[in-house]
């Protein structure tokens, strides 16, 4: 027989080495801990949270590599050129950028809603593997809340915030990709296997599923018309539409807003081409006009998503530099007169300026260019975001 040791006395037991006791965790406090236990819906469950997170990865992914085309038109490396063609790309993909952006608010927002008592489980975590996976999740979180609101704000041209938003929104992008495809790999296995289950009561699941769709499908319904033009009556929501503002175009940043009002009416205002250039030019308004004029029907579009097409009537920017005697893979430096800014210059490399459609427009929709549009002359070229369609020209640097 095995005998069992005697148990310890107290005395013996006084006399052992005590185990360090272990931290607690705070107490969440009793509002917060009963909080998932008030909702009882049965979609907080992992088949709609499948589904959302499959339609928040479309959205995330198609925003991500058209805002990353976006980047790459505005800020190309050396070893990039752009295509000048085809004309609409730019403005199809920013289009989509921007509505894809908007589509995932209600996605998220749902997305939220369904999983919201697993992000307020305590402890945590219940291992390092498992911290690890939740601070993923919490930056995936937290970065997606941050794009869309600052997004959101940004097509409204409300900037509430200190810092620059173009550089914030993509860099935060870049975050939010590398955790979303860690996350995708993380679950992928748990929500194929989910979504191909048929559940026994689906109704009201699909109900709400379609019910966010739904709201999805709504809010793109009312702001695409300010991308596609035959829709612009639906764009309800769109802060910009075609069709409203001087000659029939909007106007997102004035003469009066960029102090140039009395430079572009200054009657001595001259159109200088100098830089690496065997002759230099300096040509006044009369001496434009004077010159073959061409036409051109382009599109402005948009970073905030909106664009407006416009018959554009003016010199080409080629006929001016090859008068200069520029060479042919020369390129050029576009400056405004404006005196301030991040966008009073814009590089117009080969292939656009190039391009028999690369104008210095003088005219637009049969009309001397209004003053908020660009006038005594503006820049218009195919496939270029709208920021460097520079505005109030008064010089072209030759590099």
């Amino acid at each position: 027989m095995v005998r069992r040791p005697a148990p310890l006395t107290a005395s013996l037991r006084a006399r052992l080495p005590r185990p360090p006791r272990l931290p607690r965790l705070p107490r969440l406090p009793a509002a917060l801990t009963t909080l998932p236990e008030r909702f009882t819906s049965r979609l907080h469950d992992e088949r709609v949270a499948a589904w959302l997170g499959i339609a928040l990865g479309v959205c995330f992914l198609t925003a991500f590599c058209t805002g990353l085309v976006s980047h790459l038109m505005q800020n190309p490396p050396n070893w990039m050129t752009w295509p000048s063609r085809p004309v609409n790309l730019y403005r199809v993909t920013q289009g989509l950028h921007v509505m894809t952006g908007l589509a995932a608010v209600p996605l998220l927002l749902a997305k939220l809603w369904t999983v919201y008592p697993r992000l307020l489980q305590w402890p945590p975590a219940r291992s390092a593997g498992h911290a690890i996976e939740r601070a993923l999740v919490f930056v995936l979180v937290g970065g997606s809340l941050f794009q869309l609101v600052t997004g959101v704000m940004n097509i409204d041209y409300w900037y509430a915030f200190r810092f620059f938003f173009t550089t914030a929104h993509y860099w935060t992008a870049y975050i939010i990709i590398g955790a979303l495809l860690i996350h995708i790999a993380n679950q992928w296995a748990k929500a194929r296997r989910t979504v191909m289950t048929r559940p026994s009561d689906g109704l009201r699941r699909r109900t709400f599923l379609l019910t966010v769709f739904g709201a999805s499908g709504v809010v793109v319904a009312t702001t695409v018309g300010e991308t596609v033009s035959p829709l612009a009556r639906l764009a309800v929501l769109a802060p910009r539409r075609p069709g409203i503002g001087s000659q029939d175009l909007p106007v997102n940043k004035s003469a009066a807003a960029s102090g140039v009002t009395a430079l572009a009416r200054d009657p001595r205002w001259r159109l200088t081409v100098t830089g690496r250039v065997r002759r230099e030019l300096s040509l006044s308004l009369e001496q434009l006009q004077a010159m073959p004029m061409r036409t051109a029907r382009l599109p402005i579009a948009c970073v905030e998503g909106w664009s407006a097409e416009a018959t554009w009537e003016g010199v080409r920017l080629r006929d001016l530099l090859a008068m200069a005697g520029a060479d042919d893979d020369a390129g050029v430096r576009v400056e405004s007169l404006e005196r301030y800014g991040l966008y009073r210059t814009s590089q117009v490399r080969p292939p656009h300026w190039h391009d028999p459609l690369t104008l210095l427009a003088l005219r637009v929709n049969g009309e001397p260019l209004d003053l908020d549009h660009g006038y005594p002359c503006r820049l218009i070229a195919p496939n270029r975001p709208g920021v460097m369609q520079t505005k109030w020209v008064g010089r072209l640097v030759v590099t």
